[in-house]
């Protein structure tokens, strides 16, 4: 990871005035650095990594501060506004939780959580009967954690083994560290399950370099656990995130489908990790749909509310009522539950999951210009639907350049576009699904021109 600082110094840039942005001030805005001192004396230092714009409101599509500037959201705050900030659908319902008023229920009965469970299993496929309800997306993941060792040793006393993919980001807390694939974030865990194993994710340039297809890696993955004294029949549960969110990068299809071949064979379950993939963001309503396979538990969190903190593990009513005790003091808060309503109908009235399929096209026609133009400095172009991976290299050279990645983020802000910083050396794209065409057009242009003054 690159350890690269955003410029907090002020300074003058271009004024811009178009139809869906504006900077009309110094960068930063100088009567911004005292606020982010305060939230730097408050919290964590890490609150001034990000880039320097303090949001005082947001609207669909756009980011508005204080002082007049507005910019173009490439993020959706990290996949949760997928139906657009400030949705008016969303706004209605918790208005109306608001106005009864019911600010809190914990996990007793009210109209509401029924009424979003109802829309919630509808809109999903055919073999999610039942869902749990929590409050962020890593306790979906320690719950689906539970629910699937639960299962095993139910099967089989030492069928507890998960197996994760490297690489994986499945949250922060223990268990969410723990099954996921990012090493690096796991030195202060004093002990590390032993029966959390990992694979390794099938990059495209390794299937590239690799003599056989998705179903032979995967295969020789699973030699590889045998090789590391891993008993294969103790496995109960593989864990995926539906694409790695740093460059939008998918699975092989035939990977998925060996693995959730091998895992019905063996009696094993496949577990989806949707939090930042599901509801539209790829042109299907979950990521998952694009492997042609049926998962047995899916984590939901970001996009499943559009707003508030919202979480959930989908499934069949049988592995739901594994563990039909477990409850949680916010999990299916009303007012969530109102917001999450709101975003099912946004997404079903606004026809979102179309929408995200039919915009991209707009990103491979722009994408693909790119890369021809700038063929020394742009390497690899993943993604699906509205989230997509500009992969930036170094001149003459295929590894990434992390540092000039930031840059062309920090030189967007001063346009009037907001970015996602990943600090991987990829240009990480995705805007609300919500976003209008010509809006579309004219954010990805403002990178071409960073592009211009950059490379």
């Amino acid at each position: 990871m690159s350890e690269f600082a955003f410029k907090l110094k002020v300074r003058e840039v271009e004024k811009v005035n178009t139809k869906h942005r504006k900077i009309v001030t110094k960068i930063p805005v100088p009567e911004s650095l005292p606020l982010l001192e305060k939230l730097k004396k408050y919290e964590s230092s890490n609150a001034l990594e990000q880039l320097p714009v303090v949001w005082d409101r947001a609207n669909n599509y756009q980011i508005f501060d204080s002082w007049g500037n507005v910019w173009i959201d490439f993020t959706s705050t990290i996949f949760v506004a997928n139906s657009g900030h400030g949705n008016e659908k969303i706004i209605k319902r918790i208005r109306e939780c608001l106005d009864k008023p019911l600010l809190h229920s914990y996990y007793y009965p009210t109209q509401i959580r029924a009424d979003f469970l109802e829309k919630l299993i509808a809109m999903t496929p055919v073999n999610i009967e039942k869902a749990i309800l929590l409050s962020v997306g890593t306790e979906a993941t320690e719950r689906a954690i539970k629910i699937s060792r639960i299962r095993g040793v139910n099967i089989q006393n030492e069928k507890n083994i998960i197996v994760g993919g490297e690489g994986n980001y499945h949250g922060k807390t223990l268990g969410a560290q723990m099954v996921g694939g990012q090493h690096s974030d796991k030195d202060w865990i004093g002990y590390l399950d032993p029966n959390m194993v990992h694979i390794p994710f099938p990059f495209p340039w390794v299937l590239e370099e690799f003599d056989g297809s998705g179903e032979d890696l995967f295969n020789s993955h699973l030699e590889g656990l045998e090789a590391k004294g891993i008993n294969l029949n103790h496995i109960a549960a593989f864990f995926v995130e539906s694409f790695q969110g740093w460059g939008a990068i998918f699975y092989p299809v035939d990977y998925i489908k060996a693995m959730r071949k091998w895992s019905k064979d063996n009696n094993a379950l496949l577990v989806f990790d949707e939090i930042q993939a599901g509801f539209g963001r790829t042109g299907k309503l979950f990521a998952y749909e694009h492997y042609g396979v049926e998962p047995d538990l899916v984590i939901c969190g970001k996009g499943i509310s559009g707003s508030l903190p919202l979480s959930a593990v989908l499934g069949p009513a049988d592995l739901i009522e594994m563990d039909a005790g477990y409850t949680s003091t916010h999990g299916g808060n009303p007012m969530a539950c109102a917001a999450g309503l709101g975003n099912l109908e946004a997404i079903e009235q606004m026809d979102l999951v179309s929408e995200a399929a039919r915009k991209e096209t707009i990103f491979l026609e722009t994408l693909g210009a790119w890369k021809k133009k700038f063929p020394s400095r742009i390497g690899r172009i993943l993604g699906k639907g509205m989230i997509f991976g500009v992969f930036i290299a170094c001149e003459g050279s295929s590894e990434l350049d992390h540092d000039l990645t930031n840059i062309i983020c920090e030189r967007a802000m001063e346009k009037g576009v907001f970015s996602i910083c990943t600090g991987r050396g990829t240009l990480k794209l995705g805007p609300p699904l919500t976003i209008p065409d010509d809006a579309l057009v004219d954010g990805l242009s403002v990178y071409e021109e960073c592009f211009d003054e950059l490379f």
